[in-house]
């Protein structure tokens, strides 16, 4: 059990193993340690046979506020080579959960910007607090859609919501996250979520674990080859002064999130 750091690990009960983001004062950016931290965690927890399900939250008021670039950008080579190793290590973990063979829950304790609301795609369910937002500011940075989010979120919503998500920055509330799929419930007391959750125990974990496997088989390789197609369009981001000006005015305004 780890319950120190950025990444906090704690084994729950039942076969739950909840991970947490652990930087509260940063609402929960996500550096490119932790990305690496959290692809060798669902790694190692796939060969686990204890665990069952893995549950991914954050501390304080918010899920994530998406990448930490706030240590990248002065748009000189240094920092375009360590943006380059942040989508690296971004894409590793999203193949991890892509593969990840156990239950996979997202409970949603606040705002997902960026990869925390194109990532929900790829879970198994999401639920999330009633004081949740949807944000992903792509075109806003110049950035392009990822975690999947060009193959998930039209099956998931449907064209027209997915293209508002992914094309305009929209911010979804969590209401309207419900309605269109991304939400699986909505929670006012977590505790509610986490005794539904201990369920787990009164159910058949190989028929649960042979139905997850059904469900990944099909999609798969497809998600592997989407994740590795979009980080490609990314890094081809990576030298653009466009890229460099939006990034910047985001990282001095990221407080009005």
């Amino acid at each position: 059990m780890n319950t120190e750091g950025d990444i906090i690990r704690i084994r729950v009960e039942n076969g739950i193993e909840k991970i947490i983001l652990n930087k509260p004062k940063k609402k929960n950016a996500i550096t490119k340690k932790m990305y690496i931290d959290m692809a060798n965690i669902l790694n190692d927890l796939s060969k686990d046979e204890s665990v069952h399900m893995v549950v991914l939250t954050g501390t304080g008021d918010f899920f994530t506020s998406g990448n930490d670039f706030s240590d990248l950008f002065n748009m000189d080579k240094d920092s375009t080579s360590s943006l380059m190793e942040q989508l690296t290590s971004f894409k590793n973990f999203i193949d991890a959960i892509i593969t990840f063979p156990k239950l996979l829950v997202a409970l949603v304790n606040g705002p997902g910007i960026g990869v925390g609301t194109t990532m929900l795609g790829l879970f198994d369910m999401v639920y999330a607090s009633d004081k949740a937002y949807f944000y992903t500011p792509f075109s806003k940075l110049g950035l392009v859609a990822e975690g999947c989010s060009t193959y998930t979120f039209p099956k998931i919503m449907g064209p027209n919501k997915a293209s508002n998500m992914l094309y305009f920055s929209y911010k979804m509330d969590v209401k309207e996250a419900k309605e269109c799929g991304l939400v699986s419930e909505i929670y006012k007391d977590v505790e509610e979520v986490w005794t539904y959750l201990r369920r787990l125990n009164q159910l058949s974990i190989e028929s649960i674990m042979a139905t997850k496997r059904l469900v990944q088989k099909w999609n798969k390789e497809t998600l592997l080859k989407v994740n590795k197609i979009e980080v490609e369009e990314l890094i081809n981001r990576c030298g653009s002064a466009d890229l460099a000006e939006r990034l910047s005015h985001f990282i001095l305004n990221k407080s009005k999130l």
